[in-house]
């Protein structure tokens, strides 16, 4: 793990990794987002897997901090692209009643390739990474929370 966070540090210091070009947020860019945005959380509820697969980068990986019921220490609970496909397809998300189905999204912030951006889900949040790779926007990190 050291190694190749030393490893990225090295190239970022060369500019191999950083974005061609910083620029500020576009009309384009804010639409792209939002749509991306509403691909994975509509694509959700309606239980859609293309919605889902086109909002999500393969390597995507949704994280939320649960706490064990016996010994009451939290820990990290993951799943990856596949895994929530394969969730969508399944319908979980038409589990949730229409009138609790929220799709709020907030876009926080753009810079360059990188995008932050929230979803109000109603019953959870989601706060979402996304990268520009190749032209197209698509969901990198999640890291949700359950409302209490």
């Amino acid at each position: 793990m050291r190694s190749t966070l030393l490893l990225l540090l090295a190239m970022a210091t060369l500019g191999a990794v950083l974005a061609p070009s910083a620029r500020a947020q576009t009309q384009a860019d804010s639409t792209a987002i939002r749509a991306a945005a509403l691909d994975y959380i509509e694509g959700w509820y309606s239980g859609d897997p293309e919605r889902m697969t086109r909002a999500l980068h393969p390597a995507l990986v949704k994280r939320i901090v649960a706490v064990n019921r016996e010994t009451g220490e939290a820990f990290v609970d993951d799943m990856g692209a596949g895994k929530l496909v394969a969730g969508t397809r399944a319908a979980y998300g038409r589990e949730t009643p229409e009138d609790q189905r929220r799709t709020d999204v907030t876009i926080f912030d753009v810079f360059g390739n990188a995008a932050s951006v929230k979803i109000d889900a109603g019953g959870w949040v989601d706060y979402l990474h996304l990268a520009k790779i190749d032209g197209r926007w698509m969901i990198l990190n999640v890291l949700w929370e359950m409302r209490r």
